[in-house]
């Protein structure tokens, strides 16, 4: 796919060329050299004028540089051309003999007429000469070379907004935080780019607000929820006492995760070198304890930069989907030097249906809120995993298996040493 900058230049060059080839055809039809039978005609007519003046006047020759001579001999004569001619004078009614004799190539024409005295006066013409084509192109050429390069440089000059635009799309930072562009450069640059500053202070007013409000939110919960649940535990035991606590249990789960999220997407201040080998090793050991089917498949040593603590965190709640929606699963680890770290991760479960596996990371989404019921959750680890994961330089994708089930992949950056 070609850049808006290339196809603008291409445009550009397009239409002025087109306009080129227009006025340049324009100009050769105001400009074009008269046809043939034009200039013969005008062959004739001045060889009457000089029968004319010669008969009155036979010194005129002299003055006027024209040879006077015997009759041109019969193998200098150019028949077709003298017949022409002929038909041309008596079709005007003109009274001079006369005969077109032939040249070299290139040389100029040459028109015998007869005097009344028997004798001949050779005029000569310049030839029309061919059409300058070559000469054409050379300029056609030039002119085109010089389009090209003026709407090369129109158009970086008129793209500089979009490549500052683009420059900033580029530096936003994994938390979402746009930095600051230098307004600097060209009138046109430097107001893009102050446009763009004030439009991100604007943007990461909006974003530090609502990671306030959420974890405002979150953290008011707790209060009204501690009170209903000491309230709770005065009530008799009872299945509605122990549904009341299911329900409070899972509204702690949502205001914990509304708040973790928050707090992943304010940014990781320390980083560590962390050992992912040994980190997902504790992560399935961990879960074996919990009685959740996850195993390690294959292993390889891998160090990355970032918190340990939350990126167990995120490895946590993939590995957890996987052995309690995806009913057991294995983990796998591989180390490149130049692609990374990839950590898969694969389930047994029924999968995501295709219209729904592109919302996997939205905050609160469930794929079966009736599920909910059996497997208690806040509908936020997968949110909270690809934050952490993208906070550390890399990707996190979620696909289904063809031979069913998901295939959670991860990748990131090996720390350099």
């Amino acid at each position: 796919m070609w850049s808006l900058r290339t196809r603008f230049t291409i445009l550009l060059v397009v239409a002025v060329l087109l306009v080129l080839v227009i006025a340049t055809f324009v100009t050769i039809q105001l400009v074009r050299k008269p046809s043939e039978s034009v200039f013969k005609q005008a062959l004739v007519e001045k060889a009457e004028i000089a029968l004319v003046l010669l008969a009155k006047d036979p010194s005129a020759a002299e003055r006027l540089h024209i040879p006077i001579g015997d009759a041109p001999k019969p193998e200098l004569i150019d028949r077709d051309r003298s017949e022409n001619v002929a038909d041309i004078a008596r079709d005007g009614g003109y009274s001079a003999e006369m005969v077109m004799l032939r040249r070299s190539a290139g040389a100029p024409r040459e028109l015998a007429v007869k005097l009344p005295d028997g004798r001949w006066a050779y005029l000569v013409f310049p030839n029309l000469g061919p059409f300058p084509l070559w000469p054409l192109i050379a300029y056609l050429a030039l002119v085109a070379l010089g389009v090209v390069i003026v709407a090369v440089y129109a158009s970086a000059v008129m793209m500089r907004p979009l490549r500052v635009l683009e420059g900033a799309i580029a530096k936003i930072r994994p938390d979402g935080v746009i930095p600051d562009m230098p307004e600097t450069g060209p009138m046109e640059v430097r107001t893009t780019a102050r446009t763009i500053n004030r439009l991100a202070a604007r943007l990461n007013a909006a974003m530090a607000s609502r990671m306030r409000l959420v974890a405002a939110a979150g953290h008011d919960m707790r209060t009204p929820m501690t009170r209903m649940r000491l309230r709770a535990e005065f009530v008799a035991e009872t299945d509605e006492r122990n549904a009341w606590l299911k329900d409070l249990d899972e509204l702690d789960q949502i205001a914990d995760s509304a708040i973790c999220l928050v707090r992943e997407e304010a940014g990781l201040q320390m980083r560590e070198a962390v050992p992912l080998d040994t980190l997902l090793e504790e992560i399935v050991s961990e879960l074996g304890e919990l009685g959740l089917p996850m195993r390690l498949a294959a292993m390889e040593r891998a160090t990355v930069s970032g918190s340990s603590f939350a990126l167990k965190r995120a490895l946590r709640n993939l590995t957890v989907n996987a052995a309690t929606h995806g009913q057991g699963g294995e983990a796998k680890l591989f180390a490149d030097g130049d692609a990374g770290v990839t950590i898969t991760i694969r389930d047994n479960g029924p999968g995501i249906p295709v219209d729904l596996i592109d919302r996997v990371f939205e905050p609160f989404f469930r794929v079966d809120q009736a599920r909910r019921k059996l497997i208690p959750g806040a509908g936020l680890g997968l949110a909270i995993a690809r934050e952490i994961v993208e906070k550390h330089g890399g990707s996190i994708t979620i696909v289904n298996r063809p031979q069913g089930g998901l295939l959670q992949t991860v990748r990131l950056p090996l720390l350099v040493a």
